[in-house]
């Protein structure tokens, strides 16, 4: 009872949101192509749309990956699933495509907190990438789930080491070593305290191109190259729709400080450096006790303040 309550936690904490995260990075105007306005009903674009065009290219892995992302933004894990699931099988080894897919396996799972499709997914993801960031942290759930704790604590950390400061998911990842560590007696401070991670990348300035985040999971050159696939304003229309939706849910639960953290490197990713600095307003307004957190966030991502 013990180990599946603390694989729920880490479950629970995953609050990486990289599926929105990556998809930030990868779809970001590459700067030789016009600003167009953000995405939302009234200008057409929905989740509606995306569905029309993701049928109108039935052998388009991008239109799949981008509908199944939609659908896991909205939490519609079934469709999401389903969409992915069709992407892998036009784009077998993008690794991306299966991380995301396992974690919608996962987080759309009634029974069993991390099913063998999920499973299975991950794995197929880290043997095409073995750095991939959302499968490790899920196989050291697995772990968790499966009786051996320290195992996925040392997974965590190792992941941990290859974290930027600042990444969306550090805190998350932080928190979840600290709560299992807790619950099975694990002293985890000395470790915490003294792990080295690798400098962040500079973020680009307004306007600029966005380079491969490949220390943050983010895409590579190839896969901005795959990205560029769909036209200017798709891309830039998918991104700022995710943003928008991020917002959104910010409105709903201010408290949730790693969203506010996505949605300035969102902001940032996206060339608008003034909206991320309105973000941290927003951010320390709503949560005053983690000021020096959010601001220190903040400043490895570049945002201004």
């Amino acid at each position: 009872m013990q180990a599946a309550t603390a694989g729920k936690i880490a479950l629970a904490a995953a609050a990486f949101g990289l599926a929105g995260v990556l998809v930030f990075a990868s779809l970001r105007d590459k700067g030789d192509a016009p600003p167009v306005p953000a995405m939302n009903a009234s200008a057409g674009v929905t989740l509606e749309s995306l569905e029309a065009a993701a049928k109108a290219a039935p052998q388009d892995p991008e239109a799949w990956m981008a509908l199944g992302m939609a659908y896991f933004d909205a939490d519609d894990y079934p469709r999401a699933v389903s969409a992915l699931e069709h992407a892998a099988n036009l784009a077998p080894d993008r690794a991306r495509i299966w991380s995301v897919l396992g974690e919608a396996r996962a987080r759309g799972s009634e029974r069993d907190p991390m099913p063998p499709a999920a499973v299975e997914a991950f794995r197929k993801a880290l043997a095409i990438d073995p750095k991939d960031p959302p499968s490790r942290y899920f196989l050291a759930a697995k772990r968790d789930l499966d009786g051996d704790h320290k195992g996925a604590i040392d997974d965590w950390f190792a992941l941990l080491a290859d974290t930027p400061p600042g990444a969306p998911w550090e805190t998350d990842l932080r928190r979840t070593i600290q709560q299992v560590g807790k619950l099975h007696g694990i002293d985890v401070a000395p470790r915490l305290a003294s792990v080295k991670q690798p400098a962040p990348p500079a973020m680009p300035p307004a306007g600029a191109s966005a380079p491969a985040m490949a220390g943050l999971g983010g895409p590579t050159a190839d896969e901005v190259r795959e990205a560029a696939r769909l036209s200017p304003s798709q891309q830039n229309e998918m991104a700022q729709g995710m943003v928008a939706r991020l917002e959104e849910r910010l409105k709903a639960d201010p408290k949730d400080v790693a969203r506010w953290v996505m949605l300035m490197r969102s902001r940032m990713t996206l060339g608008e450096p003034a909206r991320a600095s309105a973000a941290l307003k927003a951010a320390v307004a709503a949560n005053p006790g983690a000021k020096a957190e959010l601001e220190g966030q903040a400043k490895a991502l570049g945002v201004p303040f």
